[in-house]
Formats: C-alpha cells, sequence, structure tokens
C-alpha cells in the first residue's frame, strides 16, 4: 500500500485530474458498501479476543486497530482518485501498468493473501468442522472451503461491482445488524432503555446501509449501461452511416 501511495503522489505532483466532490447519492451508497466490504475481518473480532492474554485490554485495541485502518484505508482511496480521477479501475493495480512497481505490489498482494487467508478462513472451518464433523479437525472439509472460495475469485467478473454486493449485504450484517440484535438480546435487562435505543439505532443503520447499498448498487451500472448507448447512438448519427442499423449494431 504505501508503494502504490508513493507512485499515486508521483502522479498527483505530475498532472491533474478532474475530480467531483460527489457523485450522487446512488454512488454514494456504492461507494460506502465497496468501504464495509474493507472490514471483511470483523468475523475474528471473536476468536482474537478469546485467545488475549489480558482481554481487558482488548476494547483499547479494536478501537486503535479500527482507527488506523479507516485511515489508512480513506488516505489509500483518495489518493488513487486524485492520481487517476474518473479513470480509476477496480484493481488499482492495473492502473499503474506493466513495470517493476506493479509487480512489487502484485507480490506484496500474494505474500499478504499468503499469510492472511488462513486467519480470516478460520471463523469459517471452525462453523463448519462443527457442523459437519463434529468440530474435529477436518482436512478435507478445509480442502473444499479453499477451493471454492478460489473458484468465486477467478470468475468474478466485476470485481467492485461484487466488493459492494458483498459489503452491502454480508458485511452489513457482520458489522452492525447482528452484533446490535445479539447484544440487545442478551443485555436487555441489564443496560436500560438508552443502551436499547443504541442498539436499535446501530441495527437500523445497518439495514438502511444494506438496502441501499443493494438497491443503489443496480442503479449506477444500470445507468452506466443506458448513458453508454445513448453516447453511441449519438456518435453513430453524426456520422450518417446509410447502412447503420440501432439495433444491429455489435458494440450494444
Amino acid at each position: 500500500m504505501g508503494v502504490v501511495m508513493v507512485e499515486d503522489l508521483r502522479l498527483i505532483m505530475k498532472r491533474s485530474q478532474e475530480v467531483k466532490a460527489f457523485g450522487g447519492v446512488s454512488v454514494f451508497f456504492y461507494g460506502m458498501g465497496v468501504a464495509l466490504f474493507g472490514y471483511e475481518g470483523i468475523a475474528m473480532v471473536l476468536p482474537i479476543e478469546s485467545e488475549m492474554k489480558d482481554n481487558a485490554k482488548f476494547g483499547k485495541i479494536l478501537a486503535l486497530s479500527m482507527g488506523l485502518t479507516t485511515l489508512m484505508y480513506g488516505a489509500f482511496g483518495a489518493l488513487g482518485y486524485f492520481a487517476f480521477g474518473a479513470a480509476t479501475k477496480d484493481i488499482i493495480t492495473s492502473n499503474l501498468g506493466p513495470g517493476w512497481i506493479s509487480s512489487m505490489v502484485q507480490l506484496g498482494l500474494c505474500i499478504n493473501l499468503f499469510f492472511t487467508f488462513p486467519l480470516m478462513m478460520n471463523p469459517v472451518y471452525e462453523i463448519v468442522e462443527r457442523r459437519f464433523s463434529g468440530g474435529r479437525y477436518c482436512l478435507w472439509l478445509r480442502w473444499l472451503l479453499v477451493l471454492f472460495v478460489s473458484l468465486v475469485a477467478l470468475f468474478v467478473p466485476n470485481f467492485a461491482d461484487f466488493l459492494s454486493l458483498v459489503g452491502s449485504s454480508v458485511c452489513c450484517c457482520l458489522g452492525f445488524i447482528l452484533p446490535g440484535l445479539f447484544h440487545l438480546l442478551a443485555f436487555k435487562d441489564e443496560q436500560g432503555w438508552k443502551g436499547c435505543i443504541l442498539d436499535v439505532g446501530i441495527m437500523s443503520f445497518g439495514v438502511v446501509l444494506a438496502l441501499s447499498g443493494t438497491w443503489f448498487r443496480d442503479l449506477v451500472f444500470s445507468d452506466g449501461d443506458i448513458a453508454c448507448i445513448v453516447k453511441r447512438y449519438d456518435f453513430v448519427s453524426k456520422e450518417k452511416s446509410p447502412n447503420y442499423s440501432f439495433e444491429s449494431d455489435p458494440f450494444l
């Protein structure tokens, strides 16, 4: 991430791109879905807390970690947008093009994935093994899960679209709705009405993000397709080609 951010700063100082401060409501909620996907590691919170030597310090460590992660991801996304503008692609290495910088970033991503993938899959392994092998270690089940996740990663066509969908649906449930619901059910008799209102507010916020992110995800791509068709039609009409057929245009 440091290599990419330094390269972004170099490009920003070299040339400026046209950027928008606010791209509209649909783009905002679509972006929120992508941002929420960055917290997919929330499933590791409970396993990490249970393994800590001093659980009393976990709250401060979690807050510090989430704050640093938010700051790092926010700076990473902002610098990428300032460097490439509307041409920013789903995967930033595609914007960097061929060369040693892009290769270095891809190598770093591979090393990062090699060490973090087993950690992220640990809660999934525990749930599946508890259900299908009586809580015992099962190597072939883990092989199947890794194969399934790998196939999903290989065959997903639009990466950012997939991130927004998963972030708006699954990550909203894991990060906002389910924790608020579980806390409300477990401590509703102890925390009073203020705590209950806070839990309901967190759940409501998660529901709004989940529904709006999933809904506006379709609107963003539908509007883009319509704009592309209209632009193509205007371009061909100006050419005044007598053999042109709108219905048979291979581009459409």
